[in-house]
């Protein structure tokens, strides 16, 4: 996998991650532990991408 397509990757399941919060936020009944852990995983991606991205340039 070239690292483009890896870094396309990652931006797209930031992106569900995203959605994903975004969905559990809005639930009445949204688990806040389940939320923080998507949240940390979103921020571990972003990191990621941003350190790639770095490495590209």
């Amino acid at each position: 996998m070239s690292l483009s397509s890896h870094l396309q990757e990652l931006k797209k399941k930031h992106q569900n991650l995203s959605t994903a919060v975004e969905h559990l936020q809005r639930s009445p009944s949204a688990d806040g532990l389940h939320v923080a852990q998507l949240k940390k995983q979103k921020l571990l991606l972003k990191e990621e991408i941003s350190r790639i991205s770095s490495n590209m340039h």
